[in-house]
């Protein structure tokens, strides 16, 4: 049976984005709708928080100090020390009506993002995309039409990137040069059959197993590099967002959740809905580099 542990009960709106700093052996993650950035220490159980200019969409750490991020209108560059943020490039200053989402650091150090259609009251418009910036800062679009980008991660030999619109029932798979950082051969992965599933944010284990958030089902899911789900994790609220391995030992899966604006009556039942959750899994994690730039 896994063990699932509450580590700090936020209450975040929309908790996301988990990376876990080695070195300082804490957790960096965010609430996107809450606007803040956190910081817990497991250890102390500690957790220091700063608030966002605006909607944070993911986080990195920086090899020079200090995190990566993209909010709202782009790329940024955020100093704790100083709580100053420094723009860096904003891809879609022509779309007011998308926003950043789910991304991470390759394992080369360069640093992806995604967008997704996030204007309430208008129409889905598939406008959003994948980008990449590369460690001169240089910013290239790499996949574009989609609805909500989520579902990011890189095989362990970084042969593989995987990435989903939340918008569809599907987890894609594409060939990965992680010389060039380029991507081709994009296929399906996994295709979700229950009614409803939609891929959140993902990690993949020191055995190249794919980890995925299963949000509104309460799942973590576990799939091989094939695409057949290994295992299924019951969280103890319904709405897990993104996961990544950290600890000491990088055995710990944790987990961040979402109350998404719902009232109490709704969340009856649950147990720390928006809280940062720590699982004992059973596995082995893979660190993430920070990015290089």
């Amino acid at each position: 049976m896994v063990e699932i542990t509450c580590i700090h009960d936020a209450g975040a709106q929309l908790g996301e984005a988990t990376i876990w700093d080695p070195d300082a052996a804490v957790l960096w993650w965010i609430d996107i709708w809450g606007q803040r950035i956190f910081r817990t220490n497991p250890a102390s159980g500690r957790t220091d928080s700063w608030e966002t200019p605006e909607y944070p969409g993911c986080i990195g750490l920086r090899k020079s100090g200090g995190l990566v991020l993209t909010m709202r209108s782009g790329f940024y560059f955020f100093d704790p020390e100083t709580a100053e943020f420094t723009a860096v490039a904003d891809p879609e200053s022509h779309l007011p009506d998308t926003r950043f989402n789910d991304g991470k650091p390759d394992r080369q150090g360069r640093f992806w993002s995604g967008t997704m259609f996030e204007a309430p009251g208008k129409e889905l418009e598939f406008i959003g995309s994948l980008y990449r910036m590369d460690t001169d800062l240089t910013v290239h679009r790499m996949i574009d039409g989609i609805g909500c980008s989520n579902g990011l991660a890189w095989s362990p030999d970084s042969t593989r990137m995987y990435f989903s619109d939340s918008h569809t029932p599907v987890v894609n798979v594409y060939d990965f040069d992680a010389a060039t950082g380029e991507i081709e051969n994009g296929r399906t992965f996994i295709e979700f059959t229950e009614p409803g599933d939609i891929a959140d944010g993902t990690t993949v284990d020191a055995e190249g197993c794919y980890w995925v958030t299963i949000p509104f089902k309460g799942r973590v899911d576990r799939y091989d590099p094939d695409g057949i789900r290994m295992a299924s994790i019951t969280m103890p609220t319904d709405l897990p967002t993104c996961c990544e391995f950290g600890g000491p030992d990088l055995d710990v899966l944790y987990v961040t959740t979402a109350v998404l604006k719902r009232p109490m009556e709704e969340l009856k039942g649950q147990t720390s809905p928006g809280g940062l959750f720590a699982l004992d899994v059973g596995v082995k994690g893979l660190p993430l580099p920070a990015f290089e730039g």
